[in-house]
């Protein structure tokens, strides 16, 4: 059985690591570099970072930030924001980044996907979707969750599939820094519906929310901000409940 992936994100303000709840009211939560050294030592699996305000502001991912971030690390890093066509993808891998998230761009543009998986593999490729219970289904949202698609999120996912993405990134709006459990419902929709890794992410409170996600919601990877930051869950103790519960996952070192 493959192991699953413990995940700590960085949403980035400005230069600093911050997280809300719901993609609102946004508060400070350290140096983009310092946390991600941090969750790495406390035996994170990966580091995702995302430039929340790139797309929205119109302006390229900080790639400062992202080289410095890079040079603290020794496991996987993916970086998301503002990349908008291949050469922005060009930069933020040069800057450092193993893998690069992408949302607004390929959702207005799908054949950026396969763009990307071409030059880089599709292994480098992570589609970000961020979606929000809507009459009874899951629309998919752009632009940092502010403009609403009237896409259905597990279509869209499919679709990522196809082009040529190597991962699913999808974000709970609703569960969103609330830490009240992952939305397992709309992960095992998209899991059962494409054949590459699903990360979830949004709600993450307790090690029994990780637990019920990868069990029910089937998922690949689980992502989670607050409460890695703020200090609620030790990624170290978060992996010895998981094995404790028969959960595979990659011990610390």
């Amino acid at each position: 059985m493959l192991t699953k992936r413990i995940i700590a994100c960085l949403d980035v303000d400005g230069g600093r690591v911050v997280k809300g709840v719901q993609f609102r009211d946004l508060r400070d939560a350290g140096d983009p570099a310092e946390c991600a050294a941090a969750h790495a030592r406390d035996g994170a699996d990966e580091i995702v970072l995302l430039d929340i305000t790139a797309t929205s502001g119109r302006r390229q991912t900080m790639l400062d930030v992202v080289s410095r971030t890079a040079r603290c690390l020794f496991i996987p890093f993916t970086v998301g924001g503002g990349i908008r066509e291949l050469s922005d993808a060009a930069a933020v891998f040069e800057a450092g980044a193993d893998k690069i998230a992408i949302n607004s761009a390929a959702a207005k543009d799908s054949t950026l996907i396969g763009k990307i998986a071409a030059r880089f593999g599709s292994q480098a490729v992570v589609v970000a979707i961020d979606a929000r219970r809507v009459n009874g289904g899951f629309e998919v949202f752009v632009a940092g969750g502010r403009i609403p698609t009237g896409r259905d999120a597990v279509q869209w996912a499919r679709e990522a599939a196809a082009c040529g993405a190597g991962e699913i990134l999808l974000t709970s709006m609703d569960r969103d820094g609330t830490q009240s459990g992952f939305d397992c419902e709309l992960v095992q929709l998209v899991a059962d519906a494409v054949s590459i890794p699903v990360i979830a992410s949004g709600g993450a409170g307790s090690a029994r929310d990780f637990i019920e996600v990868f069990r029910n919601g089937r998922a690949d990877a689980a992502l989670a901000a607050s409460i890695f930051h703020f200090g609620i869950e030790n990624i170290a103790q978060l992996k010895s409940e998981l094995h404790a519960a028969h959960v595979p996952v990659r011990w610390p070192c």
